[in-house]
């Protein structure tokens, strides 16, 4: 098997239907992919751009429930709504259906982390019991990762995911935010192998996870962990254990 025998929690994975690209994945869809590369759990989290986001939320709430033990959520809608509105639905999201992160896209949410009064954002996140995902890389200037160290700093039991570690060319901006704030950790899909390294070289296994983010990139993305020459406990770490310490396994 592909996975070598160790287990596999994919932090970055989308269910339901995506207005931009025209994407449409169902639970059965991602469960498929999950079985054919032993994925254990996945992190199914809503596409970027949607129709509408509650019915996008009910389709990732309805595979949690078909699914528990193979789903976690993650919320992810207009942060620019009304903010009783916007506070509203997370906590849905968490009482209905356990949702255990919020998603943050910069380059279509248009905000900035790094503003005081986007505070709402996380505090919403840290009331509910969750993580936050942002999306780095693609989308400046709001997706450069060092703009999440101030709300790192400011709200230190928050845990914060950096999706895509920057994206390959900001991925040293990544790695900075993650040495300052300990409650910073590094989601690696879309980074070469070689970066990866660079990436360990000061930042822990312990603070890193894998991600898949589209189907045709799964294999691609468990294989370059697994062809790394590290030790196998830092596997362990980048595949399943930093993701059940952030997500709550």
């Amino acid at each position: 098997m592909l996975n070598q025998g160790f287990r596999i929690f994919d932090t970055h994975t989308h269910i339901g239907h995506a207005r931009h690209s025209g994407r449409v994945a169902s639970a059965e869809d991602v469960l498929r992919e999950m079985d054919r590369f032993g994925i254990e759990r996945s992190l199914a989290i809503p596409f970027p751009v949607v129709a509408d986001w509650r019915a996008e939320h009910e389709l990732i709430g309805a595979a949690v429930r078909a699914y528990p033990d193979r789903f976690f959520g993650a919320a992810c809608l207009d942060p620019y709504l009304p903010e009783t509105v916007f506070r509203d639905e997370v906590k849905r999201c968490r009482e209905e259906y356990g949702f255990r992160a919020l998603k943050l896209q910069p380059q279509y949410h248009g905000l900035n982390p790094f503003a005081e009064r986007n505070n709402f954002f996380f505090e919403t996140a840290l009331e509910n019991g969750m993580a936050v995902v942002c999306h780095t890389g693609t989308g400046l200037p709001f997706s450069l990762p060092s703009l999440l160290m101030m709300p790192a700093r400011r709200y230190p039991d928050l845990k914060i995911v950096v999706a895509h570690c920057g994206g390959g060319i900001f991925v040293h901006d990544a790695m900075l935010a993650a040495v300052f704030c300990p409650n910073i950790y590094l989601e690696l899909s879309s980074l070469m192998p070689h970066h990866i390294l660079e990436v360990m070289a000061e930042v822990p296994g312990d603070r890193l996870m894998i991600g898949s983010d589209l189907p045709e990139s799964v294999d691609v993305e468990i294989g370059k962990i697994l062809g790394l020459k590290i030790a196998d406990e830092a596997k362990r770490d980048i595949l399943w254990n930093t993701a059940a310490k952030v997500f709550g396994c």
